[in-house]
């Protein structure tokens, strides 16, 4: 992916997707065949992640601990392997090899667990948080390196074989959200500003501004091209976003999701985006969020391909696999109303769904 030269700022026009009421509307039924995975811990789910090199998923957990999954030709989900944090962990994804993974916390490190010795080390320390993790290459060698970014308002690089970053970025605010595809890297932090990172340079900030949605950020996701990002905020609004400015002034909108419409009042409830992911196959997304609901999206053809109803428990993350034809989500309290609803009795659960074609294939675009 190449940044070029351009890049303007993010004039966004605001967009209701397509949404046919026929086949774009799922109900429980398309759900009941849904692999239930066990053994999650009993605390909520922060994130979850999977192999792009195996049919591995690693689900993280507010108790600690990340547990790795392994899912069996027979459809069959295994546990393989359990490690734990000094505090909630809450983010964690695979290196880019398949071999290990990565996590950040609460405890302020940066954890590497190897799947082959199951032998976890901290390969990094911040001075707060770490909020979110991220396995990329950088430079024009492609070196792999780990990236985090923290509440303590820093983005840091990291060799696994050294304690030591190879390099800090000073963040505008503390970091909320992050995603990386290629060879970019967004970040999302406090205060509505958005850092853009180009990894040839990775010790340089490409680009920073405002997001073009009026509330905290709350989830960023880039396209698999690496040539933009979509970003979902706490008012259920998403933004789509392009790295060259012109493209983003013909192909960057923003729309609404994550609303509950009361028909006999003609009021919308308002709820969070929390999770914003690209099936790595199809170029097509998810959005999931407080309201416990999720939908398949075809940004191009500005289109709603399916959306699912309300699950009865919010939803903090979701996840593609590397096929982008198993979708995995949590169905577990997301903190959004307080530590007074997260009860014993709250529903915790991680269920992984078969995608069907018309679910997440792209549709053909108009003439």
């Amino acid at each position: 992916m190449s940044f070029g030269s351009r890049l303007g700022g993010f004039n966004s026009t605001v967009s209701s997707l397509s949404t046919p009421a026929t086949s774009a509307t799922a109900t429980i039924q398309d759900l009941q065949n849904d692999i239930v995975v066990n053994n999650i811990g009993d605390d909520s789910v922060s994130d979850i992640a999977f192999s792009s090199q195996a049919e591995y998923m690693a689900i993280s957990n507010w108790d600690k601990k990340n547990r790795i999954f392994e899912i069996t030709n027979n459809g069959q989900v295994e546990g393989r392997a359990i490690y734990e944090h000094d505090a909630p962990i809450l983010s964690t994804r695979f290196t880019l090899d398949g071999t290990k993974v990565i996590s950040g916390g609460a405890d302020k490190q940066v954890k590497l667990f190897d799947l082959a010795s199951q032998q976890a080390q901290t390969i990094g320390v911040h001075n707060d948080t770490v909020r979110v993790v991220r396995h990329v290459t950088c430079g024009p060698q492609n070196t792999p390196c780990v990236v985090s970014g923290s509440w303590d308002k820093t983005l840091k690089y990291w060799d696994t074989r050294s304690p030591n970053p190879i390099c800090t970025l000073d963040m505008p605010e503390r970091v909320y959200a992050m995603d990386a595809a290629q060879k970019l890297l967004v970040v999302g932090t406090a205060e509505r500003h958005v850092v853009i990172i180009n990894l040839d340079n990775p010790d340089k900030i490409f680009k920073t501004t405002t997001s073009p949605l009026k509330y905290q950020t709350r989830c960023i996701g880039c396209y698999p091209k690496g040539d933009g990002f979509a970003i979902g905020s706490i008012e259920g609004r998403c933004g789509i976003q392009y790295i060259d400015d012109m493209q983003q002034k013909t192909s960057g909108f923003s729309f609404k999701c994550q609303r509950v419409n009361k028909t006999a009042t003609k009021e919308s409830q308002i709820y969070s985006l929390n999770s914003v992911v690209f099936n790595p196959q199809f170029g097509t997304f998810s959005t999931a969020g407080s309201d416990g609901s999720f939908s398949f999206w075809d940004k191009d053809s500005r289109h709603r391909l399916k959306g699912f109803p309300q699950l009865g428990a919010t939803i903090p993350v979701v996840s593609f696999n590397r096929t982008g034809m198993l979708f995995a989500y949590a169905l577990s309290y997301d903190w959004s109303k307080g530590y007074q609803e997260n009860t014993q009795n709250y529903t915790n659960t991680v269920r992984i769904h078969v995608c069907k074609d018309d679910e997440v294939k792209p549709k053909n675009k108009r003439k």
